[in-house]
């Protein structure tokens, strides 16, 4: 990766951390958990399906981001069992091809809220408990230049994941605003186009790079920039 910005102090490991992460069972999430443990973290790694999580070095949580129920438990686990969180990443989502909105099927939709909006709102509300009872909790979630509102870049369809991005700015700028000063750090950040199941082949970036920004943004120390946008370790334009 590129040398840090100045102004942005990190974590040299994660040792001392326990982490969570959404939709951590292929493409990015995956790589996000991995490079999260090999810094130290304590990690949960969050299921659908808790047997998808095979990484002996992670703790296999069952965690659809859409059932209340099952958030609730994962973090209840997560205190139960570490009595402490220290960074969530919001990495679960869907991508639903489709035209303009005219063309769209409204169950779609519906879908694509329920996952990349809801999912991170609802994994944030049971979180924040514990990643506020120390200066320094950091929420990261993935938005995408898809979501980016300014600049003329919200045409070409995919509207029900483009709005839902929109929306993930407005999350991480509420947290900002709500619970920054308490030590919170909420970020987002666009991975770019990434050859994943929701990237397609033709994608020119590897998991591995797209994971590389997110896993930075988990290494901020209290004081660094929050309730932003980044991409490449740089801030970009909602």
């Amino acid at each position: 990766m590129a040398n840090t910005p100045d102004g942005i102090s990190l974590k040299p490991d994660l040792t001392d951390d326990v982490a969570v992460v959404t939709g951590a069972t292929r493409g990015i999430g995956a790589e996000i958990a991995a490079k999260l443990g090999d810094l130290g973290a304590t990690v949960y790694a969050g299921a659908r399906d808790p047997d998808d999580v095979t990484a002996p070095d992670q703790h296999a949580v069952r965690l659809d981001v859409t059932d209340d129920d099952e958030v609730r438990a994962a973090i209840d686990r997560i205190e139960r069992e570490q009595g402490s969180l220290d960074i969530l990443v919001n990495n679960a989502g869907v991508f639903p091809r489709s035209g303009p909105l005219h063309e769209m099927d409204l169950a779609a939709f519906d879908r694509t809220m329920a996952v990349n909006l809801r999912g991170p709102v609802l994994v944030t509300k049971h979180a924040l408990p514990l990643l506020t009872a120390r200066s320094g909790g950091r929420v990261v979630t993935l938005s995408s230049g898809l979501g980016q509102f300014t600049g003329g870049q919200m045409e070409g369809g995919y509207p029900a994941y483009r709005v839902s991005k929109v929306g993930v700015g407005g999350l991480t700028a509420y947290l900002d605003a709500e619970y920054g000063d308490q030590g919170l750090l909420a970020n987002a950040v666009s991975p770019g186009w990434v050859r994943t199941e929701m990237g397609g082949d033709d994608a020119p970036r590897s998991p591995s790079k797209g994971a590389e920004t997110p896993v930075w943004l988990a290494r901020f120390t209290p004081g660094n920039p929050t309730g932003r946008l980044w991409k490449d370790r740089a801030r970009i334009p909602w």
